[in-house]
């Protein structure tokens, strides 16, 4: 093999080493990540309360253009809602709607815009969207901007992570982990500034940092773009270079991806109430009263970051010892045990339930760290590896597609933990926590028999073209 080390005159490599024994274009994207999920965290940790405290209430929802079209239309489907029943849907369908978008992104950059101008594009977008959200009028508009934006940004910049490395290079799984580790610090930075400046000072002092950060995350995009992998080629005109079409085993790879996205959206049932039902639980039954000030409820996101982040770490690190002496489970196995330890986190949540339905008092803020410990270590080998078995996973001419595929998970995860969050006033919190665990402890369940039934056909001997060997161990992470 000719080496393809970096040089000034071609700085990107997959032999590069230099970012933590990864490509130094890794460390670009996330810290462009970052920044991203800091404007994204830093609204969607206001916007229940936004939404169920003050826009939504019968004195201002008349202030925002075409809210009656929309409630009216929610609610044909729904029945007639409540402020706080509105207020989460609303706030489940724009989460879902995050991660619906990506799909139309990764086609609209694979066949037209390519990837850089996709990210470049939605980055602006998301920045507009979320300085629009200072405007109660402009509520509409401005989550248009920010839907169109982010699927523009979100699956092309997951996809030029996987770029990165060859096929069957093992330091894609923990690249993806590291990426998500800008998205953890994100979630801890975020709440801190956006959420304090939006619940103790105004609402648009919160949504305006959060389209400071956006900006800062495409002048980061730019500056590190000639680190990252080059565009391939799509089709924008009868002139471009034809793409092989897909083989039958790719088509069936493709069809298995897509069927297992039900049960990818029951393993993070439990996961996206941290921004949704949790915090709006928390609120009304967890004492956050400390040294006679209460703590802003957004700052219970910043404690799940925290802990996300450790368990990140944790993981990356577990797993790298366990491949130094005994055979790394694939990426499926890692997501069902993940799945399986992340149920605790909602199984927690059910005794503190418990607890506040017997007695009708406030329970402690250990409760908080209970349900984000179980929850986070389970996240550190859901989501990640996801991403990194479909990158894997994806026919090469396709890419931009599968990731969005994959975000679809979280999309019809979003909105059903919108409809779900609106039960709390329905049902007992026990009944309501114990509900989310089942869900999530059935969907790792689900994962083995997907794992048992499926391997042959996504495992990397599979997907390797024939007589092509994984990369050699000079490619493996630095120890």
């Amino acid at each position: 093999m000719s080496s393809t080390a970096p040089s000034p005159d071609k700085p990107f490599s997959r032999d590069d080493t230099r970012f933590l024994g990864h490509p130094l274009g890794l460390g670009w994207l996330a810290f462009c990540e970052f920044w991203e999920r800091f404007s994204y965290y830093g609204m969607q940790g206001l916007l229940g309360f936004y939404l169920t405290q003050y826009l939504f209430l019968p004195e201002h929802i008349g202030n925002v253009m075409g809210i009656d079209v929309g409630r009216r239309a929610i609610e044909f489907i729904t029945g007639p809602m409540t402020p706080f029943q509105f207020g989460t849907l609303v706030v489940g369908l724009y989460g879902g709607l995050v991660y619906f978008t990506p799909l139309f992104g990764g086609i609209v950059a694979d066949r037209w815009l390519g990837r850089t101008r996709a990210v470049v594009l939605g980055a602006t977008l998301m920045a507009i969207g979320h300085f629009l959200m200072a405007f109660e009028a402009g509520f509409l508009l401005a989550i248009a901007c920010l839907l169109l934006g982010v699927g523009l940004f979100k699956g092309n910049i997951a996809a030029q992570v996987g770029a990165l490395y060859r096929p069957g290079d093992k330091r894609n799984a923990s690249a993806f982990q590291i990426f998500l580790l800008a998205v953890q610090v994100a979630v801890i930075v975020s709440p801190l500034v956006c959420g304090s400046l939006g619940q103790k000072v105004a609402w648009h002092w919160g949504f305006d940092a959060a389209g400071v950060g956006m900006l800062i995350g495409l002048v980061t995009y730019l500056a590190g773009r000639k680190w990252l992998p080059p565009e391939p080629p799509r089709k924008a005109s009868e002139h471009t270079v034809k793409q092989p079409a897909l083989t039958t085993r790719e088509w069936g790879r493709v069809a298995i991806l897509v069927g297992i996205i039900p049960i990818l959206m029951l393993t993070i049932v439990g996961n996206q109430q941290i921004s949704n039902g949790f915090p709006l639980w928390s609120d009304k039954y967890m004492d956050l009263v400390m040294f006679g000030w209460r703590v802003p409820t957004t700052w219970l996101q910043t404690v799940d970051a925290l802990v996300s982040f450790i368990t990140m770490l944790m993981s990356i690190a577990f797993w790298k010892w366990w491949s130094q002496h005994r055979n790394e489970p694939d990426e499926i196995v890692k997501m069902a045990i993940g799945t399986l330890i992340a149920a605790a986190g909602p199984g927690a949540m059910m005794i503190a339930g418990g607890i506040v339905d017997a007695t009708h008092q406030r329970v402690g803020f250990g409760w908080t760290l209970a349900y984000t410990i179980f929850n986070d270590i389970g996240f550190a080998n859901i989501l990640p590896v996801g991403l990194a078995l479909y990158s894997r996973c994806a026919p090469k001419q396709i890419v931009g597609l599968v990731i969005g595929i994959y975000y679809l998970h979280l999309s019809i995860g979003n909105t059903y933990v919108g409809w779900l969050a609106g039960l709390m006033e329905k049902m007992p919190s026990a009944q309501f926590w114990g509900m989310h665990a089942a869900l999530v402890a059935l969907g790792g369940g689900l994962l083995l028999v997907v794992r048992v039934l499926f391997w042959r056909w996504l495992s990397p001997a599979a997907i390797l073209p024939a007589g092509q060997a994984a990369p050699d161990a000079a490619l493996a992470p630095a120890h």
